[in-house]
């Protein structure tokens, strides 16, 4: 540990408290430009008073979070560095909610505020915080439509420079570690093509669409008609776009539709990519139901989605990610899942866990973004871009320690005969 002097160590108390240790395993770096912390350990910035006070009257993750995004605090260097020294100690090692700090840690919290001048009202949340979603009945249609308005109407633009030209938003499937982000995702359309076992002029519904990778990939390589329904006005607008762009317009429907309002089946197959989330654990049942009810005796159903991996404890609602990310989703346990699927009538075929792709996935994304950075802020804004890089680095690690998972589950509707005796090598 070097000398501390100034003001840093005061800040590496506060953190402490906050984070719920005394070893804090980064450097921390003071407005007035003192230092604590570890001799070459990753570096965080604390720009102005105004952290530390988001810290006094938010002391937890959401008071972090909102430092970071107001630009009050920064990583200049690897943030994955940054992030795996903090999941290592503390509340962050504990897999769990952080817990409230007590009456003492408050108290403490209180004087080195008061010792650092950082006394004052409330900062104002950053303006990328989404309050406005919360109003209404929850996984309501209107509310749903606005929370996922939320999060994809953000600018076409910018998701492409994030996500690449295959313009996929959900877990891609790697060879290995040196496949390049596009690859992966063609990789992981084709195998749901496959586990679906697509073939010529069948109906596919591709549920959350998004700008239509999926639909596009199955017409084009399988020769189905594909319909395609997301709550985003933006995603359908480019989703068309490029499918009369490839000559598909006749194969493939971007509709603007929550899925609760598709009533014209039978489909002979069902995709669903990074959509379950957004359910909530309230209307799983009834998703599932649906989606059985709009396939034909023998049509599969693929869902592909996010499980929370980390016990019986959810997430915290009024964290980061539900307040800045995805406003009322819901990361279900496989086991939830699953009994939704089987209640609902389906019979589960097969079972595959892409956690640690989940990881590449979202390095690979970060990448990008860092790489475009200036683009992306003026695409969107300096605290969107802070948003998107702080989610996208913190689940990485988060899928690569285990507290996340994703998972493809491909069921099917009892009726239309019997799969192969080994599906996964016909697969």
């Amino acid at each position: 540990m070097t000398k501390r002097t100034g003001v840093a160590h005061r800040l590496a108390e506060a953190l402490g408290i906050v984070l719920g240790t005394q070893e804090i395993p980064l450097r921390l770096r003071a407005w007035d430009g003192s230092e604590a912390g570890p001799a070459g350990a990753p570096v965080i910035e604390f720009r102005s008073r105004r952290g530390l006070r988001r810290m006094l009257w938010s002391p937890n993750q959401l008071g972090l979070s909102r430092a970071y995004v107001a630009g009050d605090i920064d990583g200049p260097g690897d943030l994955f560095e940054s992030f795996s020294a903090l999941s290592s100690v503390g509340k962050f090692a504990e897999l769990k909610a952080f817990r409230p700090p007590t009456l003492g840690e408050r108290s403490r919290l209180l004087r080195t505020a008061v010792r650092m001048g950082a006394l004052g009202l409330p900062p104002a949340p950053p303006p990328e915080e989404m309050n406005v979603t919360r109003f209404g009945r929850k996984h309501s249609r209107k509310r749903d439509a606005a929370a996922i308005s939320s999060h994809y109407d953000v600018g076409n633009d910018f998701y492409a420079l994030v996500l690449g030209t295959s313009m996929v938003y959900s877990c891609a499937v790697w060879e290995d570690e040196n496949t390049g982000l596009d690859a992966a995702q063609v990789a992981k359309l084709d195998l749901v093509c496959r586990k679906l076992d697509l073939r010529p002029d069948m109906r596919v519904l591709d549920v959350g669409c998004g700008w239509g990778s999926f639909a596009l990939h199955a017409a084009r390589s399988y020769g189905v008609d594909v319909v395609g329904v997301t709550l985003s006005k933006e995603q359908a607008v480019l989703g068309r776009k490029r499918a009369a762009d490839a000559g598909l317009a006749d194969r493939v429907e971007i509709r603007v539709q929550d899925y609760r309002d598709v009533t014209d089946g039978p489909f002979d197959a069902i995709s669903s990519i990074g959509m379950a989330e957004h359910v909530g654990r309230e209307q799983i049942a009834n998703y599932a139901s649906h989606l059985f009810g709009l396939l034909r005796p023998g049509g599969r159903l693929l869902n592909h989605a996010i499980s929370w991996n980390a016990g019986d404890m959810p997430p915290d609602p009024d964290s980061f990610i539900p307040r800045y990310v995805f406003p009322d989703g819901e990361m279900l346990s496989l086991t939830v899942m699953l009994g939704a699927l089987e209640s609902a009538g389906l019979e589960v075929l097969d079972v595959e866990a892409l956690r640690l792709h989940y990881g590449l996935t979202l390095r690979a994304w970060v990448r990008n973004l860092e790489e475009n950075w200036d683009e992306a802020v003026r695409l969107t804004s300096e605290g969107r871009a802070r948003v998107w890089r702080l989610y996208m680095a913190a689940s990485a690690l988060g899928f690569e320690r285990g507290l996340n998972g994703v998972n493809q589950v491909l069921a099917q509707r009892p009726g239309g005969g019997n799969p192969p005796l080994r599906l996964r090598e016909w697969i």
